[in-house]
Parts: structure tokens; C-alpha cells; sequence
């Protein structure tokens, strides 16, 4: 008994299962949690696939969207306003037009007549005034330019209607020279003042050469002379407006419908018979203070003449 002493420990069965259950229960829980793990993993990955799907449908149907409403927009500035809207915008006009300072009510629904059918277009407007911003909104998608004879006046305006396309032009003319100016024109008519030419380049009196190059370049569909002044002596006068709508015409566009305004006026009436031409007068839109010409250009234009038919070329 003074000897070493050993202890010797036996565990019972019943610990055994215990301790067997245990472990089983640990790889089970194990178990169970690496395929949570695992589903949650794969969950995260589907779900991330989804949304990258769903966004780009999503960014798809935005780009298609916008491209479409782009179109649309672009559709609408090129196709005029309308109908309704036109209506509308020349009645409100028209009924102005009984006041002092604006265009009689049967002028403006003439000259609405021919936007009308030409709109969007190509419009020059000679002269600002009450009625600028209407001729403006007529020609919804094309072109409108005006010219007039002070230069306070069209930058007062360009501030008051943002992108207002507007350049001031320097008459020398005067309506007493009238008789001379015409005398002139007829006598260089087969040079410096013919019907077919480009006016930059032009030295004729009456031609206007000194406005932005690229406006020479330009097909106009629809001339309007309503300015500059011309009530006085002193006044610049229209006779220039007419010649050039007249020259312009013919030299660039194919069919340009020419309308002047206070057609019962000296000047306007003896311009518009010298340069645009009564066989080009439109008598059913045509009014007492305003002439309406359809001015044809391109190949039908007569080179020699302003009016009377083209001269025929000999073989």
C-alpha cells in the first residue's frame, strides 16, 4: 500500500451516448448552418442578377422613352402649331387690329392665310412692330428673321422675345429720290440691277448688301415688307425692301410668296408693279393696303426682266 497509486477512471455507457448525442448534434448544427450559409448566398446572388436585370430594362425603357420623346419634340417643332392654336393666335390678333398702331384685321388674316400653307418655313420680315411676336409664333418650327431700321429698336426687342432673330439695316434711300431710283434701276437693269444676282455682291441703289452673309444664301418661302418707315419725304422709304424681296426671289428660292405692306402708297405701289409684277399679283388674298405676288425663281425666272416671260434661248 506504500507503493505507487493508480486511478483508474471508467466512464459508464450512459455518459458515452451522451456525449455521442452531442457531437452529432454539433455536425448537425454545423451542417445546417454552412447551407443556410450556402441558400443565403445564393439567394444574394439571384436577387443581385434580378436587380442588375431589372435595372437594365429599367435604363432600356428610360432610353427609349426619352429617345421617343425627343423624337416627339423635335416632330412638333418641325410640323408647325396647331390648328386650334393658329386660329386662336390670329383671332386674338386680328380682333388688336382695330386699334391704333396695328395691322388692319383683314391684312393679318391675309397674311395668317399664306402661313398658313407654308408653315414651317423660311419667313423674312421687313420691319418690327406690334405684330413681331404673332408672325413669329405662325412660323412655329421654321425660320423667321427681321430686319429693321434701328438698331435700339431690334436690340430692345431681342431682350424682350430671347431668341428673337433680329439684324439692323442702313438705308440710303430717301422716298422723294423715288423717281430717280426707279430711273436708275431701269436703266442698269441688265447689269448692276438685274432680277437674278447675288445682292452682297450687288452695286445696284436700291440693293441691299450689307446683312449677315448667310441670310444671301437662304431660300425664302415667305418675304413680308413692312418696313422700313415711309411716311415722310425724309422717310428711308421702302423702295430697297421691295427690290431686294424681288431680287432674293428669284436668284434662291423656287416659289416665294412676296407681300407688302400700305400697298395703297406711292412707293409700294410703284415698286411692287416694277420689280414683283402685277402678272404675279395673287388678287384673291390680296387686299387695298396689301399686295400679295407669287414670285417664281430657279429655272423660271426671267434673267433680263422683272416682269414680262422669260426670253427664250436661241439654239
Amino acid at each position: 500500500m506504500a507503493g505507487p497509486k493508480l486511478l483508474v477512471v471508467h466512464t459508464s455507457s450512459s455518459n458515452k451516448a451522451a456525449m455521442n448525442g452531442m457531437a452529432w448534434s454539433r455536425c448537425l448544427c454545423l451542417v445546417l448552418s454552412l447551407s443556410l450559409l450556402t441558400f443565403v448566398s445564393l439567394l444574394t446572388v439571384f436577387s443581385a442578377a434580378r436587380a442588375s436585370t431589372a435595372a437594365y430594362q429599367a435604363a432600356t425603357l428610360l432610353t427609349t422613352s426619352g429617345a421617343a420623346t425627343t423624337a416627339a419634340a423635335a416632330a412638333a417643332d418641325t410640323t408647325g402649331l396647331p390648328r386650334h392654336v393658329f386660329d386662336a393666335l390670329v383671332q386674338y390678333a386680328a380682333a388688336a387690329g382695330n386699334t391704333t398702331g396695328c395691322m388692319p384685321e383683314h391684312d393679318v388674316r391675309a397674311i395668317a392665310a399664306v402661313l398658313r400653307r407654308r408653315s414651317p418655313c423660311n419667313l423674312l420680315v421687313f420691319g418690327l412692330g406690334a405684330e413681331t411676336p404673332l408672325w413669329r409664333a405662325l412660323n412655329h418650327g421654321g425660320r423667321t428673321v427681321f430686319l429693321d431700321e434701328n438698331p435700339y429698336y431690334v436690340a430692345h426687342l431681342e431682350g424682350k422675345h430671347p431668341g428673337l432673330e433680329a439684324y439692323d439695316v442702313a438705308y440710303a434711300t430717301a422716298v422723294r429720290e423715288l423717281p430717280d431710283l426707279l430711273d436708275a434701276a431701269r436703266a442698269a437693269r441688265a447689269a448692276e440691277c438685274r432680277p437674278v444676282q447675288n445682292l452682297l455682291f450687288s452695286e445696284c441703289r436700291l440693293a441691299i448688301n450689307d446683312l449677315p452673309n448667310q441670310l444671301y444664301d437662304v431660300a425664302w418661302d415667305v418675304i413680308l415688307v413692312d418696313g422700313p418707315r415711309g411716311f415722310t419725304e425724309g422717310s428711308p422709304g421702302r423702295m430697297s425692301a421691295i427690290y431686294s424681296a424681288a431680287v432674293m426671289a428669284r436668284t434662291k428660292g423656287e416659289e416665294t410668296e412676296v407681300l407688302v405692306h400700305d400697298y395703297e402708297r406711292e412707293v409700294e405701289r410703284a415698286c411692287g408693279r416694277e420689280f414683283l409684277c402685277d402678272e404675279n399679283k395673287v388678287a384673291a388674298t390680296s387686299t387695298p393696303s396689301l399686295a400679295h405676288f407669287l414670285v417664281r425663281g430657279g429655272a423660271a425666272a426671267n434673267r433680263e426682266a422683272f416682269c414680262g416671260p422669260a426670253a427664250k434661248k436661241s439654239n
